[in-house]
């Protein structure tokens, strides 16, 4: 008679790590981020981040995600269940105090930081963490010390907190801990999300910076802040009066040395105007930022007096407001200086703007121009081309007047 078959033995936990490994079971493609391109570039300039964002919208995986890109090991601490004495130390008496003092102990992830050398420092839930525990992270974010430990410069900080308004028994973050980090207001893409269920999730590009470019970044970053500050010294320093409003972005010497450096990086590693953006706006607030954007719009306009040398050479920006800047400043420098040649150059240039963008554009900067001619200037053949574009212009202003 034969032997029976033993039936191995299934567990119904077995099955289950079956079908976990099928769910689990996924694939990536590439994918421009502007947010995890703007907190990667914030983390490479070693500034402490603070993500704002919504439970549940995967700030903690871009943090996975992060770490993973940068080689680098993530140590997660939870602020909000955490005592003061966690981040500040806890004392430890020697032989003889008098003699020794007491140095305060680290708890085991400063230790394993400082072992490692490097890594990522994640602080998740700090709206939740109450006062004393903010005032014990001062030392930790800003210093870098935990306890008796100074943390490695291979450590970067990165915090999430959720909204007072989402977050369970949450807090106003003090000014002065806010004013340590640059803030980054994060979201999720619908897209990202549909297609990350479906099996393919998004393996991010990583911003990359130009080893050619270092000096020249330095410089233009020094430039901007340092005119802006110039031309508004009320914006140095600027504590909100709103209680909410301190605990976010806002100017200070702090965090415009902050936005120095990120505006270095991002020119760098050549980034986009919205993570420049959001860069800016994170570290010194909104308003100070859209001046300062403002500002670099204005640092890379061209030269009115290059413009004249060689009109049939220029390149007039494309948007409308940086293009209408540029035709009023040559038409400021030939008033300054006027002379024949710059006068006949400023016209080919008002024609080259009418051909290449909206009329509307050079009718103020046409009717000045117009009103700097001398009695002895010779009227220039293009005069004719930008006469019918003015005509037009303010006959339709006129009309539209009329019908108010």
């Amino acid at each position: 008679m034969p032997l029976a078959t033993a039936v191995p033995h299934v567990r119904p936990l077995d099955v289950a790590a079956d079908l976990l490994a099928l769910l689990n079971d996924s694939t990536t493609e590439p994918r421009a981020d502007t947010q995890l391109e703007a907190l990667t570039l914030a983390v490479s300039a070693d500034l402490p981040v603070l993500l704002w964002g919504e439970p549940g919208i995967g700030k903690t995986a871009a943090l996975d995600q992060l770490a993973a890109a940068l080689e680098l090991p993530l140590t997660t601490v939870i602020a909000s269940v955490h005592e003061p004495s966690d981040f500040s130390g806890l004392p430890v008496v020697g032989d003889d105090p008098a003699e020794q003092g007491v140095p305060m102990a680290p708890p085991d992830w400063a230790v394993r930081l400082v072992r490692a050398g490097e890594g990522l420092l994640f602080l998740d839930e700090l709206s939740t963490a109450p006062p004393a525990v903010q005032a014990a992270l001062l030392r930790v974010v800003l210093e870098r010390r935990v306890g008796a430990l100074t943390l490695p410069p291979g450590v970067r900080i990165v915090a999430a907190a959720n909204p007072r308004s989402s977050a369970a028994d949450g807090w106003e973050l003090s000014p002065p801990l806010a004013n340590r980090f640059v803030h980054l207001q994060w979201s999720y893409d619908h897209e990202v999300v549909v297609r990350g269920l479906g099996g393919t999730w998004p393996k991010a590009v990583l911003p990359k910076l130009a080893p050619g470019k270092l000096p020249e970044a330095v410089a233009f970053a020094r430039r901007a802040v340092c005119e802006l500050l110039a031309a508004r010294p009320g914006l140095v320093h600027r504590l909100p009066k709103n209680e909410a409003r301190r605990g976010g972005a806002w100017p200070s010497p702090r965090s415009w040395e902050m936005t120095l450096r990120l505006v270095a990086f991002a020119t760098a590693a050549d980034a986009s105007r919205e993570v420049l953006s959001m860069l800016v706006r994170g570290a010194v607030g909104d308003g100070p930022g859209l001046e300062l954007l403002a500002g670099l719009d204005r640092m890379d306009l061209p030269d009115p007096e290059v413009l004249l040398a060689n009109p049939a050479a220029a390149v007039l920006p494309e948007r409308g407001d940086l293009r209408q800047t540029v035709l009023d400043g040559v038409v400021e420098a030939v008033r300054k200086r006027p002379e024949q040649s710059r006068w006949d150059a400023a016209w080919s240039l008002l024609v080259q703007a009418l051909e290449t963008g909206a009329p509307d554009l050079v009718v103020v900067p046409a009717s000045t121009l117009a009103a700097l001619r001398r009695e002895d200037w010779r009227v220039p053949a293009a005069i004719e081309r930008l006469a019918g574009a003015v005509s037009l212009s303010q006959r339709a202003d006129r009309l539209a007047g009329a019908r108010r």
